[in-house]
């Protein structure tokens, strides 16, 4: 069983896009979106994962992922969830050493920015990068699982 540990914050303005190292295009859906249980189908790029994740405590959850091959992730989209209902860009940008993952999202979430970054630890420091504003981690309205069912935030 893995864990992940992240801390998430809105995005005040968009100098990141002139700090990034990555652009990636990611859908989403989910299968489950029980606080205690989600069951998350990813397409980013040409890759596709299942990823079930347990309830958050804070900044950490329990995590497990998979990979599986990107037809099988159209398929259950399509067929268990009604299709995707997440759509982002995300910006990687290096910061201080360490590795932000900034969503744009789109369609029905135009608008909303936000950073994450992945902590090998509840207790690790970090630099928050200039584009960082109010943090967000453990506020329900911002997890994907929540924006996914909802139409608007």
């Amino acid at each position: 069983m893995g864990k992940e540990i992240e801390r998430k914050f809105l995005v005040k303005d968009n100098s990141f896009i002139q700090m990034t190292t990555e652009l990636l295009h990611i859908c989403q859906t989910y299968i489950s979106d029980k606080p205690e249980s989600t069951v998350r189908i990813r397409v980013c790029d040409d890759h596709a994962w299942i990823t079930v994740k347990g309830k958050n405590d804070g900044a950490v959850r329990d995590e497990w992922e998979y990979a599986i091959p990107v037809n099988d992730a159209m398929e259950m989209a399509e067929r268990l969830a009604g299709g995707w209902n997440i759509d982002k860009t995300r910006y990687v940008v290096i910061y201080e050493g360490a590795r932000w993952e900034v969503d744009v999202f789109h369609g029905r979430h135009d608008g909303l920015v936000l950073a994450e970054i992945e902590l090998s630890s509840a207790s690790d420091s970090f630099v928050l990068p200039p584009f960082i504003g109010d943090e967000v981690t453990g506020d329900p309205r911002y997890y994907n699982s929540v924006l996914a069912a909802h139409k608007q935030l």
